[in-house]
């Protein structure tokens, strides 16, 4: 889910952020957070746009680096589902094909600013031959009243 980030401070306050897997990523923020935050957003462009183009996207970090930016659940789970068709030489067409939807539908899936549903995307990942599993560190225990 993380991808490493470099922040650099300016001299003018500011912080420079670059992101080693995507080398046409460079922003800046007016503190931590703005950078980081912008950061996150140039991530998801980066995402999209070499999804648009059936580019490579960089594996995501399976440990936590140091700095980083988490992308959000539905951002993560498209980006992985493209990775993972890549990889396998699943098409599009093919996962429509194995899911029996039409080719739009299956679009949407690897679209970063469309609101896919959780079950379109596990369906998509069983068609992948990968079942989706969600881990909870910590379970508490919420009081209904």
């Amino acid at each position: 889910m993380w991808y490493e980030v470099i922040l650099e401070a300016d001299d003018n306050g500011a912080f420079l952020v670059t992101v080693p897997a995507f080398s046409e990523i460079t922003t800046f923020g007016e503190n931590e957070l703005d950078a980081l935050r912008r950061a996150r957003d140039a991530i998801e462009e980066a995402i999209a746009a070499r999804i648009a183009e059936g580019s490579e996207v960089p594996k995501l970090a399976k440990e936590a680096p140091p700095l980083k930016v988490k992308l959000p659940w539905l951002t993560f789970l498209k980006t992985a589902l493209y990775i993972v068709c890549r990889d396998k030489g699943i098409t599009r067409a093919e996962l429509a094909r194995r899911l029996r939807w039409n080719r739009e539908q299956v679009e949407r899936l690897f679209k970063l600013d469309h609101n896919s549903r959780l079950d379109q995307l596990e369906a998509a990942y069983r068609a992948a031959g990968l079942n989706v599993t969600l881990s909870v560190p910590e379970v508490v225990e919420v009081e209904v009243a």
